[in-house]
């Protein structure tokens, strides 16, 4: 598999953190030079808004036949159904745990240094008019959700051409999963033919994306510089503990939950680990969609990492959907904050029943941009909140976004790293031994 063309002299990860910085400075500096003047809503609107769309538009382009193609190869790969089980029991285990620690840590933080307490009344009341029309979309989507048990029928699909052309991806990855069992139980030599013929479909889908990424410094730019633009750095000062929490979770479980993970499951050194993880991370964190970075992260996983490619491609497409441990820490930091604000007290068990769904919900959660807001609508109208208080987090979004979405990526290569250094049939005792 081909690397992803860079730079002769700068690595990928280095372009996108260049672009990271010149967005970054150059939003803030349009923001507190210009202001709210009418040319920088226009260069947002028609300029840099759309450069970053086409990014991400030529990215999810490619990912459902490189989610499609990558599930069948990596299971038919397993060999047998034994291996399959290993495998998948493995990756369920390590992302059942490290979602309920990821939760647990998250309502311990926000319980611990209570942001919702110390919000100003006027400040809040100021937000929610500012985002009432983006909050009352996200809790029209809320409403428009499928019950706990359509959402369980719904993983079958009924037509999966259909379910690709809504972006259904649970169901998609289902009907991958099914037929590369099939690969694996019937074994001819047509079936052989059709399982090169799909493993050509992937080869081809990472090349055009290696193509597609040469854009992602000048997409990095265009999305820190119109977050900068619009909001400034007003925004962050005023939901500082807000962002300090969920923040500060997320890094402790990066730094701590996955070091020991990989340390001690996977046989591997945590640097080792964070080292070859970078580009991913970068690229997640640019653009806040784990989808749009599973690309990137097969590549690193096979060529930084040296994980089995079966494993890396099973546990990786998997885990794009399924594993959010970002996600499910900023819901459940989310909806404490805005309880805590609203002077809405959880019981234990409630706050318990917030976990559970909170690691439902990051299992479901669409691996987009945005994707965990109505989920977090839910969740506050279950505990007596009014959902439509989303509204006060939504200027800081988008970049709590891109750090849920680095950690989200890290979790899936960590569960992958895991996932191997356990298991002798799908790879060599030595595929994630330190380096």
């Amino acid at each position: 598999m081909d690397d992803t063309p860079t730079l002769a002299r700068f690595p990928l990860h280095l372009q996108m953190l260049a672009g990271f910085i010149v967005g970054l400075v150059g939003g803030l500096i349009v923001n507190a030079t210009a202001g709210d003047a009418a040319w920088v809503g226009t260069v947002t609107t028609y300029v840099t808004g759309p450069i970053g769309q086409i990014f991400l538009r030529l990215l999810f382009m490619l990912v459902i036949p490189l989610l499609f193609a990558a599930l069948v190869t990596g299971v038919a790969e397993m060999g047998d159904i034994a291996a399959l089980k290993k495998v998948g029991l493995r990756t369920l285990f390590f992302t059942v745990v490290l979602s309920g620690i990821s939760v647990a840590l998250g309502l311990l933080l926000v319980n611990v240094i209570r942001p919702g307490a110390g919000v100003d009344p006027a400040m809040a009341k100021e937000l929610l008019a500012q985002a009432g029309a983006g909050a009352a979309a996200i809790v029209q989507e809320s409403r428009a959700a499928p019950g706990a048990l359509e959402s369980v029928l719904g993983i079958i699909p009924t037509n999966v051409i259909r379910a690709a052309s809504t972006d259904d991806i649970l169901a998609l990855m289902f009907f991958a999963l099914a037929f590369g069992i099939g690969l694996v139980l019937v074994r001819s030599e047509k079936t052989q033919v059709l399982q090169d013929s799909i493993e050509g479909i992937l080869e081809v889908t990472m090349t055009l994306i290696g193509f597609v990424i040469r854009l992602a410094p000048i997409a990095v730019a265009c999305f820190m510089f119109n977050l900068t633009a619009v909001f400034g750095a007003d925004i962050l000062v005023r939901l500082a503990a807000y962002m300090v929490t969920v923040i500060g979770a997320l890094l402790i479980h990066l730094i701590i939950v996955y070091s020991l993970g990989v340390w001690l499951a996977g046989g591997m050194r945590p640097l080792a680990f964070f080292r070859g993880s970078q580009e991913a991370m970068v690229m997640a964190f640019s653009t806040a969609s784990s989808n749009a970075t599973l690309p990137t992260s097969l590549r690193v996983a096979e060529n930084e990492l040296k994980l089995p490619r079966r494993v890396a491609r099973f546990v990786l497409t998997i885990g794009a959907t399924a594993n959010q441990n970002g996600t499910a820490i900023f819901e459940g930091v989310t909806v404490i904050f805005l309880a805590q604000f609203f002077g809405v007290e959880l019981t234990i068990v409630q706050q318990l029943t917030v976990m559970l769904v909170c690691i439902l919900g990051g299992i479901g959660t669409a691996g987009v941009p945005g994707g965990s807001l109505p989920v977090v609508a839910i969740i506050l109208g279950m505990v007596g909140v009014p959902p439509t208080a989303i509204g006060l987090v939504l200027g800081v979004d988008r970049l709590l976004d891109m750090c849920r979405t680095a950690l989200n990526v890290t979790g899936d290569l960590a569960i992958a790293v895991m996932v191997a250094g356990k298991d002798r049939d799908a790879g060599s005792a030595t595929a994630v031994s330190p380096r």
